[in-house]
């Protein structure tokens, strides 16, 4: 069976959600309601009117910490696939896991010493 043939399906389906996906997005801009309100244009986080202006930066820290929260949360989804085949894996699977997760303990360690968790200034 040729390469193309194997992946074609998938390449399909990844095109299909693309268009679709697209459709959406060029539809709801184009057709949605456009009825700006004073009440719709302030700005809005997380439940209660945002304090200070509209032209000052958030702080790095916001970022920071959004940052290191996508990290250590998709270093925690790779535990379940090694959970799962964690018979199949053997003795070289857990010594393979513990090194990873000595490497995700290290660098919370780092991070943590290193104030970026810490909110406040």
């Amino acid at each position: 069976m040729l390469l193309i043939q194997k992946y074609a399906p998938m390449f399909l389906i990844i095109g299909v959600a693309g268009a679709v996906a697209s459709l959406f997005f060029i539809g709801a801009t184009l057709l949605g309601p456009k009825k700006p309100t004073p009440e719709k244009m302030l700005p809005f986080e997380c439940g209660s009117e945002s304090s200070g202006g509209r032209h000052i930066k958030l702080s790095v820290k916001f970022y920071l910490t959004a940052i290191l929260f996508v990290v250590f949360d998709i270093e925690t989804v790779f535990i379940y696939p090694w959970a799962v085949q964690f018979k199949s894996l053997g003795w070289f699977g857990l010594a393979e896991m513990f090194g990873f997760l000595i490497v995700v303990v290290v660098a919370l360690i780092y991070v943590w010493r290193k104030g970026a968790l810490e909110w406040e200034n």
